[in-house]
């Protein structure tokens, strides 16, 4: 896969953190050589969190993220402040710009405090150099540099690179289930709801992991899996379904033939299986009144037959017969406060990184608060979660 073509979801988070006009977003352009950000002596020109996918070298393809000021002022600020604290949520390495003249600040140490109890790889960037006669001491987590002469910048980059952990082993979505040469039915619905012209990433990233193994992808709708089945003429090393047409595609597929669906990969490409395992099983335990949360990690337009706010409730009352009530969130949103949700139900992430995912599952954890996701809950209420799961341990 080249660089330009990796999904942000496995690109490094660099998130640009700093009070207004401490040269944030004149940092971002000086490193990345192009004009990404705005840049305007008006305080408060970034409004909102700003992201953009590039490639930074040495690094690679990385999501460069601008912040709002943290000494926005205003009930509206307040809101835009928020906003950049939630972008530590992603974050894989915290740049944290400083106005050299002015020095740290409340502010500035506020959130480093929070950068630093998330053990969080940083860097203290003191900005505007060439304006300030008192140099700051360079070291592995501070250097002085200038956006505007350029002084330092090929250093910061350098810098930034160094904070990346040492190599870790390469994860699969499904190669590591596979031998070259083996071949892998996919079950992708098409239906009013799946996006016209394209599949779903998900769905991309899943044949792409299937050729980098050597094996081979055959896509089918579930209306032509059986006759495919019957003529391929010896079995298929997997079965992926998407999680919409489990109960078709399982009773379709014989069991001496290893079946799961996108989103169970994808909670064991993002580590967390057995925890969504666990907490499919709090469907069968809803009581009247029970609260649940069904989030998304993107946005997207919602159809008349949207699976997280349409299918899914309806699926839940069917199987538990209980009366509950569903709140729903999308995209960056997921409340800090989940104790009144007896289960959140989450989708498979691929649009998130796996710091975020796992942020999210570490606040429900701290909260005692069951999670699971799309995939692994229609599985377990179709009674072929432990046959779905089986593959993938």
């Amino acid at each position: 896969m080249s660089l330009n073509a990796t999904p942000s979801a496995d690109r490094i988070h660099i998130g640009i953190f700093g009070k207004r006009n401490a040269g944030k977003s004149s940092i971002i352009n000086a490193v990345t050589g192009q004009n990404l950000a705005i840049v305007s002596d008006i305080k408060g020109t970034t409004t909102d969190p700003v992201q953009k996918a590039m490639e930074l070298l040495p690094l690679g393809p990385v999501v460069m993220i601008d912040t709002p000021g943290l000494d926005d002022d205003g009930e509206l600020g307040e809101m835009r402040i928020q906003k950049a604290y939630q972008v530590l949520n992603k974050t894989d390495i915290a740049v944290l710009v400083v106005d050299s003249s002015a020095g740290m600040t409340e502010e500035d140490n506020k959130i480093l405090n929070k950068i630093q109890e998330r053990k969080l790889p940083y860097i203290i960037v003191f900005n505007k150099s060439d304006l300030c006669t008192q140099k700051i001491q360079n070291d592995d987590h501070c250097i002085s540099v200038s956006a505007a002469t350029g002084e330092h910048i090929r250093e910061l980059k350098e810098l930034i690179a160094r904070q990346i952990p040492s190599a870790e082993p390469e994860k699969h979505i499904v190669a590591d289930l596979l031998r070259p040469g083996d071949f892998v039915v996919l079950v992708v619905p098409i239906d009013s709801a799946a996006p016209k012209g394209r599949l779903i990433l998900p769905q991309q990233q899943t044949i792409r992991d299937i050729l980098e193994a050597g094996a081979a992808a055959i896509a089918v709708r579930e209306t032509e899996l059986s006759d495919t089945l019957a003529r391929l003429g010896s079995k298929p090393a997997l079965v992926i379904t998407d999680s919409q047409v489990f109960q078709k595609v399982s009773a379709i597929v014989p069991q001496e033939i290893p079946l799961t669906s996108f989103s169970i990969l994808f909670a064991r490409y993002k580590g967390n299986l057995e925890t969504v395992v666990q907490g499919a099983e709090t469907l069968d335990k809803l009581q009247d009144g029970d609260i649940l949360l069904i989030s998304e990690g993107c946005t997207h337009h919602r159809q008349c037959e949207d699976i997280g706010t349409v299918k899914l409730p309806n699926w839940i009352q069917k199987h538990t017969g209980k009366n509950l009530h569903f709140e729903f969130t999308s995209g960056t949103e997921f409340p800090a406060d989940l104790r009144k949700y007896r289960l959140i139900i989450h989708c498979g992430g691929c649009t998130l990184n796996e710091r975020e995912m796992k942020f999210r599952l570490k606040c429900a954890r701290e909260q005692n608060v069951m999670i699971t996701n799309y995939g692994t809950a229609i599985a377990h209420m179709n009674g072929i979660l432990q046959r779905c799961a089986a593959p993938l341990r």
